[in-house]
């Protein structure tokens, strides 16, 4: 599988694929406190898919790069090879 995640990173509730790298202090959040509870949702292709829990971190493709202290917000999507920046914020729903 050859996917690492570094110390004091957080990906709860999330799934990732093959040959992910997360560095150290990431986050895949995975509830939205200022939504007031609401099931996460996930936007694919221009949909917004429901994923029917409150708790959904992210799906993490085979390949992506998530750099130290970046942070994706609940129900992010990344693709193959997809690289997030170190101190980056991903916000797709």
């Amino acid at each position: 599988m050859d996917t690492a995640i570094a110390h004091l990173a957080y990906v709860g509730n999330s799934v990732l694929g093959s040959g992910v790298n997360i560095e150290a202090g990431a986050v895949l959040a995975n509830h939205w406190n200022e939504r007031g509870g609401e099931d996460v949702r996930v936007r694919c292709d221009g949909r917004l898919l429901r994923t029917g829990v409150r708790k959904f971190g992210a799906l993490v493709a085979d390949g992506v790069c998530i750099g130290a202290d970046a942070v994706t917000s609940p129900g992010t999507l990344l693709p193959p090879g997809a690289i997030v920046p170190r101190l980056g914020l991903v916000a797709q729903t």
